[in-house]
């Protein structure tokens, strides 16, 4: 392959990539009214009542799916943070506190 050909994107992965970058707000919103057109959409068809709740608690798990992705990604992005160096404050302080000589009991 020549150094200026570069592998085409596939379209959808634009996609992709661009719902993901939506705000958590706004893809649980999308999410509740999608399941609420599978809802309507299954009242239509059937003709039940109660098959209309079945889209809107489809809906509804999909927000949670949703928000647990988000936390999950965050996540582990706080956990690459962590492991750096320069933000390991936490374990400066522990050694720090162990460097410190104990002058006895204190009494106040």
């Amino acid at each position: 392959m020549a150094e200026n050909e570069q592998e085409p994107k596939p379209k959808v992965k634009s996609i992709i990539e661009a719902a993901d970058s939506l705000s958590l707000g706004i893809s649980m919103v999308v999410a509740v009214l999608m399941g609420l057109g599978i809802g309507w959409l299954l009242k239509n068809l059937t003709g039940i009542g109660w098959t209309f709740w079945i889209g809107v608690a489809i809906g509804i798990a999909a927000a949670i799916l949703n928000v647990y992705k988000a936390y999950s990604k965050q996540y582990k992005a706080y956990e690459e943070l962590a492991k750096e160096p320069r933000y390991a404050i936490k374990k400066q302080i522990d050694d720090d506190n162990e460097d410190d000589e104990d002058y006895g009991e204190k009494s106040y």
